[in-house]
């Protein structure tokens, strides 16, 4: 029974493509392509773009088109290309400008207390179960 059926539509498939094929669209003929090597950035590279076109061809053109000057141009968007492993010194004279903030605003310096083995901080909040 399955047989059948899948023989079925399988005419059925062909008939309605032989039915469609002289109502449809002829396809589209492959673009004459122009010369790669008087290929400019100012050409028209959609030609190269067809679906029929070989892939080598069209990245040989691809590979044409980017290799122009004007692709290689550094902009302020290139954040990431930068070597963030060095680090940068501050300046002294800003060192002296932050140093100065922080004794205007907070005073100066504490010094920090010496923890003895074992007792907590003594600004540290204690939780006690």
């Amino acid at each position: 029974m399955s047989a059948d059926f899948l023989r079925r539509w399988s005419q059925r498939k062909h008939a309605a493509a032989a039915s469609a094929a002289p109502g449809a669209a002829s396809p589209q003929p492959l673009p004459s392509l122009p010369a790669l090597e008087s290929v400019t950035f100012d050409s028209d590279f959609k030609a190269f773009m067809h679906a029929k076109v070989d892939e080598g061809l069209r990245r040989a053109a691809l590979q044409k088109l980017f290799s122009d000057p004007r692709f290689n141009v550094m902009d302020g968007l290139d954040i990431y290309i930068g070597d963030y492993s060095v680090e940068d010194p501050i300046p002294p004279a800003l060192l002296a400008q932050l140093e100065h903030a922080r004794t205007t605003l907070l005073g100066p310096a504490a010094e920090p207390e010496e923890v003895a083995d074992g007792e907590p901080l003594s600004d540290s909040p204690s939780v006690e179960a």
